[in-house]
């Protein structure tokens, strides 16, 4: 796999807080549309999504809900630390993938621990996950329902470049009905009710999948781990019949990517499933089914781009980023967009 598209993000591009206290609304963020069968980058707002697509499209869009996932935790020792729910362990009740946050970076630690949390729970590290040492296996000692204690106790995951607390809703895209997610699915936040219409009116299909993303900060070159989805029969029919009519079908996020393309056939047929991917799509696994991408501005190395490339080819993502680099376009979870269309 050849590495990921490496360029400088100035501190200037990144989105310190979300669109509306900027004075605008969710729909009224920067959208670069890029063309894959032109080659053409295209300023537009994102509420020009309607006309900028065609009618007979299917737009897939993320319905999982983001989880105050972050909380406070403090080591034997008595350091102060940030303890971030990414995702269950397959097969447990009480068993979660969680990272360590030693500030803006993640902790190393070297051997288990058990943390202190919040009204008398703990959080025993048993073992690395997978390789390294940043992510590991806690049991989570509670003495409440988790849903109860992340409400009561949890914050939404937060990195340097947002810059003050915000609450849970400013996490949630319009579509948010099961939580799940340690992170927003952040490609479908400019979406608004009135926007949805506006897609329907035209003759645009929106259809729902969940995956529950873990952690976003994985390091250079790191392969997304296993995370939780479903694809919904409605969901399954409507593709198809879509694609049989010539009608095209638009993923939100990388997310909606990896779940459809997990249960994506061979020869391009998408059936309902759910459970556990492990799937990564790249230019050397390219997607079956999905022929459009609306995301964010993915951090350089960020693992996300192999993805980007093998949905529209490196050289239109390199001039791509090259463009929002040089138009100023806004970065991360509160920033601009990016549509590839076929």
């Amino acid at each position: 796999m050849r590495g990921a598209l490496a360029f400088e993000l100035p501190e200037r591009l990144e989105a310190h807080e979300p669109p509306e206290a900027r004075g605008l609304a969710r729909d009224e963020v920067r959208m670069l549309v890029a063309s894959r069968s032109t080659g053409e980058l295209t300023d537009a707002e994102f509420r020009d999504l309607p006309e900028v697509l065609a009618p007979g499209d299917v737009v897939v869009v993320n319905t999982s809900a983001t989880l105050p996932a972050s909380l406070p935790a403090e080591r034997p020792d008595g350091t102060a630390i940030r303890l971030h729910l990414s995702t269950p362990v397959p097969g447990t009740t009480h068993h979660w993938v969680v990272e360590l946050r030693c500030g803006d970076a993640p902790c190393r630690f070297t051997q288990p621990e058990t943390l202190a949390l919040p009204a008398v729970a703990r959080a025993r590290l048993l073992a690395p996950y997978l390789t390294g040492r940043r992510l590991w296996v806690a049991r989570l000692e509670l003495l409440e329902p988790l849903s109860d204690y992340l409400g009561e106790h949890g914050a939404p995951i937060r990195y340097r470049y947002v810059r003050r607390e915000l609450p849970l809703e400013r996490y949630q895209t319009v579509f948010a009905r099961e939580p799940g997610s340690a992170e927003m699915p952040s490609a479908g936040r400019p979406f608004t009710h009135e926007l949805v219409t506006a897609l329907v009116a035209r003759g645009i299909a929106t259809s729902p999948l969940v995956l529950h993303t873990g952690v976003s900060s994985l390091e250079e070159g790191e392969a997304p781990y296993p995370e939780r989805y479903r694809v919904p029969e409605t969901t399954a029919r409507l593709i198809t019949s879509a694609r049989r009519s010539g009608g095209r079908v638009i993923a939100v996020g990388t997310t909606a990517v990896r779940a459809l393309e997990s249960v994506a056939r061979p020869d391009g047929r998408v059936v309902a499933g759910e459970g556990w991917t492990d799937l990564v799509i790249s230019p050397e696994r390219p997607p079956r089914v999905v022929d459009g991408l609306l995301t964010g501005w993915h951090e350089p190395g960020a693992s996300h781009l192999h993805l980007l490339d093998a949905v529209a080819g490196r050289e239109l993502v390199a001039r791509s980023y090259d463009a929002a680099l040089d138009r100023g376009y806004l970065w991360h979870e509160f920033g601009d967009v990016h549509l590839i269309t076929p």
